[in-house]
C-alpha cells in the first residue's frame, strides 16, 4: 500500500511539473533589453567590461588591461601574490630545485614570505594535520559515494563542522586552525572521495593510501591517486606548478568573491570555504578545464585529419557558429574577464606542457592544443576586431592528461589549489570587511490582488 501511494505521489509530480513548466519558463524570463534600460551591471560587470569596485584586498592582483581616457587598453597579463609575481615564486622555487605550493600556502595566509625555519615548520604542521578524524573516512566519505567528486567535497568540508567541539567560535586564531587544517585535508577529502566513486560506482578495487610524511601537497596527492602509490619527480613538480598558479586569483573571480559574500554574514569557516567549492564547481568557473577536454576530444572525433590546421579551423568556426559541440557558441579555455593579450597562468603551464609532451609522445596532441590557440584569437580578430589570448584552463586538463589523472579529478585539483586562496580572503574580511555584503535588484513585479482558491 506504501509503495502505491508512492508511485502515485510520484506520478502526481511529475505531470504537475510537465503541466506547469510553460509557467515556470514564462514567469522567471526577464527580458534581456531591459538590464540596459535600467543600467543593471549584469555579472557584476561595467559596460566597458571591467569589473565593478565592490571591496578592496591586498591578497592578490590580478592585472590584464590599463584605462586610459576611459579606454580599456589591452596589457600582458600579470598575476601577484601579496605583491609578488606569481612568475617570480615559480622562477625561483624551480631554480632551487624545490617545490612551492606551500610557500604560496605561508604567503597568502600571513601575507610574508617565510624564512627557511617558518617554512619548514609550516611543512611539519601540514604533515601532523593531514591525519583525518577517526572513522572518518569510513562514516563520511564511504558512506553516500558522489559522482562528482566537487559534490562530495563540499559535504566533507560541511561535516568538519561536526568534529569540532566550537565551530562557531569566529576568533581569528581558530579560524587561521581551521583554515591550515583545511589545505592539509581537502587533497584528502578529494582522493579518498574519488577511490570511493571508483569503487562503488565504477566497480574498481579500493585502494586508501595514507599520506607519508615529509612530502609536499603535490607528492601526497599523487602518492594517494595512484594505485602503486609511484611517481616521478617531474610529475611531481609539474603538479605543483599548476597548484601555485591555481592558489589565487583576487577578490574578483567568482568562488572567492562566494567566500567572501558567506564570510560577510559571519557563518563559520565551514560553511564559506564549502560555498565557494559550489561555486568552482560550475562549467564556467573551475569546470572549465573538463570542458575544454570534452572539446578537443569531440573536434577530434569529428574532424578525420585534425593534425591539419584548415580542418581545425572548419570544426572552430563551427563552434563559434554554434554548430559543433555543446552549441555553446564558446571556444572552451580561450578568454578571459581580466586578461586580454595573455594569461600568464597560461603562459607558464603552455611551456610546461611542451615540455611533458615531449616525454610522454604526445607532441602532436599539444599541436592541436597550440593551432586552437592561435586560430581561435586569428578568428575572434576577424570577427571582432580584437584577439583572444588562452586562459589557464586549456593546457591545465592536457597537464593532467599527460600526468594520467582522471578526469574526475581535474575540478578538484583547481579546488585543492584554491583553498588558501579562499582562506586569506575569508580572514580578510572578517578582519576588514565589517558589513554584510548585500547587492541590490530592481523589482520589475507588477502589483496584484490576491484571489481566494476557489476563484482561481
Amino acid at each position: 500500500m506504501n509503495q502505491q501511494k508512492s508511485d502515485c505521489a510520484n506520478n502526481g509530480k511529475d505531470q504537475l511539473v510537465d503541466n506547469l513548466y510553460g509557467f515556470a519558463a514564462q514567469n522567471n524570463y526577464i527580458d534581456p533589453h531591459l538590464f540596459d534600460y535600467y543600467d543593471v551591471k549584469r555579472g557584476l560587470r561595467n559596460n566597458d567590461g571591467t569589473g565593478v569596485l565592490v571591496g578592496l584586498t591586498q591578497i592578490g592582483d590580478v592585472h590584464g588591461y590599463t584605462m586610459e581616457d576611459g579606454v580599456k587598453v589591452p596589457a600582458e597579463g600579470r598575476l601577484r601574490y601579496r605583491g609578488i609575481d606569481v612568475e617570480e615564486i615559480v622562477q625561483n622555487c624551480q631554480s632551487e630545485g624545490r617545490f612551492g605550493f606551500e610557500e604560496v600556502c605561508f604567503l597568502l595566509l600571513f601575507g610574508k614570505l617565510p624564512n627557511k625555519e617558518e617554512l619548514a615548520t609550516f611543512n611539519e604542521i601540514l604533515c601532523v594535520s593531514r591525519t583525518l578524524p577517526d572513522n572518518f573516512v569510513e562514516d563520511v566519505i564511504f558512506k553516500g559515494p558522489s559522482n562528482n567528486i566537487m559534490n562530495k567535497l563540499a559535504r566533507c568540508i560541511l561535516t568538519c563542522y561536526s568534529y569540532e567541539e566550537a565551530p562557531d567560535d569566529m576568533n581569528i586564531n581558530q579560524v587561521l586552525s581551521r583554515c591550515i587544517d583545511l589545505i592539509a585535508q581537502v587533497p584528502s577529502f578529494v582522493a579518498y572521495s574519488y577511490m570511493a566513486k571508483r569503487h562503488y560506482m565504477d566497480n574498481k578495487s579500493l585502494r586508501i593510501h595514507i599520506p607519508r610524511d615529509g612530502q609536499s601537497t603535490a607528492e601526497c596527492f599523487l602518492h594517494m591517486i595512484r594505485p602503486d602509490k609511484q611517481f616521478t619527480r617531474t610529475e611531481a613538480e609539474i603538479l605543483d606548478l599548476s597548484l601555485i598558479l591555481h592558489a589565487e586569483h583576487g577578490g574578483g573571480n567568482n568562488s572567492t568573491f562566494v567566500t567572501r559574500v558567506a564570510t560577510s554574514t559571519g557563518t563559520d569557516t565551514y560553511s564559506a570555504i564549502a560555498a565557494g567549492v559550489g561555486s568552482l564547481k560550475g562549467p564556467k568557473h573551475g569546470g572549465a578545464n573538463a570542458k575544454v577536454m570534452g572539446m578537443v576530444e569531440d573536434l577530434k572525433s569529428n574532424v578525420p585529419h585534425w593534425e591539419r590546421e584548415e580542418a581545425v579551423r572548419e570544426y572552430l568556426i563551427k563552434i563559434l557558429n554554434k554548430d559543433a559541440f555543446d552549441r555553446s557558441g564558446l571556444v572552451y579555455g580561450m578568454g578571459h574577464a581580466v586578461y586580454t593579450l595573455s594569461d600568464p597562468r597560461a603562459v607558464l603551464l603552455k611551456k610546461k606542457a611542451k615540455e611533458l609532451s615531449i616525454l610522454k609522445d604526445m607532441e602532436n596532441e599539444y599541436t592541436l592544443y597550440d593551432t586552437i590557440e592561435r586560430v581561435t584569437s586569428e578568428l575572434f580578430a576577424e570577427r571582432k576586431g580584437s584577439p583572444l589570448s588562452a586562459n589557464v584552463d586549456l593546457y591545465s586538463g592536457f597537464i593532467y592528461k599527460m600526468l594520467d589523472i582522471p578526469e574526475d579529478l581535474y575540478t578538484s585539483i583547481f579546488a585543492i589549489a584554491r583553498v588558501p586562496g579562499w582562506c586569506a580572503h575569508a580572514m580578510e574580511e572578517q578582519i576588514s570587511g565589517g558589513r554584510i555584503i548585500r547587492p541590490a535588484y530592481r523589482t520589475l513585479i507588477q502589483i496584484k490582488d490576491y484571489k481566494p482558491l476557489n476563484d482561481r
